[in-house]
């Protein structure tokens, strides 16, 4: 007797509606797919791993009791909005930005946020932990809605479509929040020589440096 083909995964939207018909199960399936992207948007948004855990838990509750109101699309874009909404609910308590370090994610010189490589030395691992903590410091100086659509692009790799659904905005406006946050974590780094025409790092190291780039006005 032949072997059945293999039964193939059921998608997000056939979970999503028969978590609208109240079966757990199926919407425990949708957090088993997604709980690691919405826990790396929260912690990175909220430099807390306590606290991401509470928000990515909140934005599943949330979810679960708004699963109604999912109309179809992206569910991914779905989740990561509701987990970007709990985030800056959480930053307005707080009423600061996050210092603490973030993991390193910018590739060296480039406009993109990305994970370090692995083959590192030891001295290449210091020096990229210390770019990461500075990068945090950046990402902490821009409006969360910047940074919000920042972490989306470029550790998320959402499509532009895809955030503008996760934020509830246009593609223009997420693509102008990508472009100033962009270049104000650019002017950030820069600043303190972290990216070519900066003064920090070099100084640190004995190079001779070149003059700190004058930010826009």
């Amino acid at each position: 007797m032949p072997t059945p083909p293999p039964t193939a995964a059921p998608t997000d939207d056939e979970l999503a509606e028969r978590a609208k018909q109240g079966e757990l199960g199926a919407f425990n399936a949708l957090v088993g797919r997604y709980q690691r992207p919405v826990f790396g948007l929260c912690l990175r948004m909220l430099s807390s791993p306590p606290a991401a855990e509470d928000a990515a838990q909140d934005a599943f509750v949330s979810a679960w009791r708004g699963i109604g109101g999912y109309r179809g699309g992206s569910f991914q874009a779905w989740m990561l909005r509701i987990a970007g909404n709990q985030c800056r609910d959480e930053l307005r308590k707080r009423k600061r930005r996050p210092t603490d370090s973030l993991d390193s994610m910018l590739e060296a010189g480039g406009d993109s946020v990305a994970p370090p490589s692995r083959e590192r030395s030891p001295e290449g691992r210091a020096m990229g932990a210390e770019t990461a903590s500075v990068i945090q410091q950046g990402l902490a100086t821009l409006p969360p809605e910047q940074r919000q659509a920042i972490l989306l692009s470029d550790v998320h790799g959402l499509p532009y479509d895809e955030i503008a659904q996760a934020m509830g905005t246009s593609v223009g406006t997420v693509k102008s929040r990508i472009s100033r946050g962009r270049a104000r974590l650019r002017s950030f780094l820069t600043a303190r020589g972290e990216l070519p025409g900066g003064r920090g790092r070099q100084a640190e190291h004995g190079a001779p440096s070149a003059p700190a780039a004058r930010s826009p006005s």
